[in-house]
């Protein structure tokens, strides 16, 4: 399937044009991607460190998911909403990125795994028995928003 027609497309939209002609536009956009990044990291690291065992012993996990869960879903929209103009105004770029198969891929499979699995094991009283399925949980989500943020920040370099 050839996606280069899709691409040209998202390219040469309005909004695309828009910020690709600013000299601001690009930088402003991308603090509030960054913005996003580090409250969603933030909440993935104190339930996967929990999971962990690393921190926060004191708190159920379950606890401490329904704490972090409106973080985590208001990052994830602000990460989409700050995203989605960025590709908008490099789409050709990405279309030929490794780095960016790399994160949207990454992506498409912790949102999955973050909101099935992971949320079932931490909201499961099962889990506190299971050490291995904790951990084994933590580990997975980690490494798949390990691949998110390094597929993001190499796209710069591509």
């Amino acid at each position: 399937m050839d996606l280069l027609p899709l691409f040209q497309w998202c390219y040469n939209t309005p909004v695309g044009e828009a910020i690709r002609n600013s000299n601001w536009m690009f930088a402003i956009i991308e603090a509030f991607h960054l913005l996003g990044l580090g409250f969603l990291g933030g909440t993935v690291l104190m339930v996967d460190l929990r999971l962990l065992g690393v921190g926060l012993r004191k708190q159920p996990a379950a606890q401490l998911w329904a704490a972090t869960q409106p973080w985590l879903v208001g990052s994830v929209v602000l990460l989409f909403a700050s995203g989605i103009p960025l590709f908008l105004s490099e789409a050709i770029k990405c279309l030929y990125s490794f780095a960016f198969w790399v994160k949207m891929t990454s992506l498409l499979l912790v949102l999955l795994f973050t909101f099935t699995i992971l949320r079932r094991v931490v909201q499961s009283d099962f889990a506190s028995d299971r050490p291995l399925l904790r951990r084994s949980t933590a580990i997975i989500s980690l490494v798949l928003w390990f691949g998110v943020a390094w597929g993001g920040r190499w796209i710069g370099f591509s």
